[in-house]
């Protein structure tokens, strides 16, 4: 008796692992098919007429791409100069204000220091001194020569000799910096003024003095900008930074103007910042005489691209932040009527230029027997999404 309900028991066990199976392998089959017609829309002949369907092909191309940023208008740092005294002083005389017009060697300012007078006096007798010093050494060095004097007096008059000349070239550079001309310096023409000159034709950007100011070294008086060489510096995301190069073409605009004007890529930053961008810098090749740098613009980069699949843009359809197309998939007939289906495919969409968006495909699709609609797509997706609407 226990031997039978035990093997009872077991049979029953057994079916029910089956049935279970089975069951699950029922519901997978279901949900399977489930997903299939999910992807998948179905039209009669009359229904592709009413939805303006028309079928494509896959081309490869090559499109170029149009990048759009903004930056602003600036000079390359050898175009823009800051104007600094060597030594303080009290300002005296301005000559010019923001926005005058200079040309290189135009006086800016004139300051007045003691420091003037006291360098140009040690030069003066600095240069008396090296005279003297100059005729002793050619003088002691012929009597030793002639072994009338000895080498130790020779020595003490050369070292003599090679510091007051170390001394003097040292002073004419610092004449030279301040703006004095040493050669043309002598006893009757010592000033207590110097004149801070332009380094480069162009404009005053910034007057950061006024009269009687003392100023220092370290103090900026003037910035002088030349403007006729302009420059962009553009602002990019880290994503776009492999789209440009050196000598790619740039439209820009600026304000809100509609006036077109060009420039050509420099550089490229060879970094990227803490806020992930990324810095190119262009050079203007357009005439544009209302552009002052420090205006904000914005600008279209163009790229030539490598040859890509591409499609039809009306081929490219999304929803829930995907993008998709539509192929045509067969031709049947069902319940007596001519059928034709269409299936939805998960594409990357890239670059779109001229009517054609560049795709990346699934792997393993046989591109040139696909047959891709390119026009009615939005209203495949709506028959699809909208428990078809349009489908049987």
């Amino acid at each position: 008796m226990t031997t039978y309900n035990l093997k009872q028991i077991l049979f029953i066990s057994i079916i029910s692992v089956l049935i279970s199976s089975c069951g699950k392998k029922k519901t997978a089959e279901i949900e399977a098919a489930e997903v299939h017609a999910e992807n998948t829309v179905e039209l009669r002949d009359d229904q592709i007429k009413q939805a303006g369907i028309e079928l494509g092909k896959i081309e490869e191309k090559s499109l170029n791409s149009t990048l759009k940023v903004s930056g602003k208008v600036t000079v390359s740092p050898d175009n823009m100069a800051t104007v600094c005294i060597p030594l303080g002083g009290f300002v005296r005389n301005i000559s010019v204000m923001p926005g005058s017009t200079v040309r290189k060697g135009q006086v800016l300012a004139t300051i007045e220091s003691q420091e003037f007078i006291d360098l140009q006096q040690n030069y003066l007798e600095t240069k008396n001194k090296y005279e003297y010093a100059a005729s002793e050494f050619k003088r002691h060095t012929e009597l030793y020569k002639d072994d009338v004097y000895s080498q130790k007096n020779l020595q003490q008059v050369t070292t003599e000799y090679k510091n007051l000349k170390a001394g003097l070239n040292a002073l004419k550079q610092k004449l030279s910096l301040i703006g004095i001309d040493p050669e043309k310096l002598n006893e009757d023409n010592i000033s207590r003024s110097i004149t801070l000159k332009s380094p480069l034709s162009g404009y005053v950007k910034t007057v950061n003095v006024n009269l009687g100011k003392n100023v220092s070294s370290t103090d900026v008086l003037f910035e002088i900008v030349n403007g006729d060489k302009l420059m962009l510096e553009l602002t990019l995301y880290e994503k776009d930074a492999a789209q440009v190069k050196r000598g790619q073409q740039i439209r820009f605009y600026i304000n809100n103007e509609t006036d077109q004007h060009d420039a050509v890529i420099l550089e490229t930053s060879k970094s990227i910042n803490d806020a992930k961008n990324y810095q190119v810098y262009a050079t203007v090749s357009s005439s544009c005489k209302n552009i002052i740098p420090g205006m904000y613009v914005n600008a279209l980069i163009e790229s030539q691209g490598n040859k890509i699949m591409s499609v039809s843009s009306e081929s490219v359809v999304s929803f829930d932040d995907k993008d998709y197309i539509f192929v045509f998939e067969k031709n049947k007939t069902e319940n007596g009527k001519a059928m034709t289906e269409y299936k939805m495919i998960e594409v990357h969409k890239g670059i779109a230029d001229g009517g054609f968006t560049g795709v990346t495909l699934p792997e393993g699709m046989n591109v040139q027997s696909i047959q891709v609609v390119v026009k009615g797509a939005y209203n495949l997706l709506s028959a699809l999404k909208n428990a078809g609407e349009m489908s049987c």
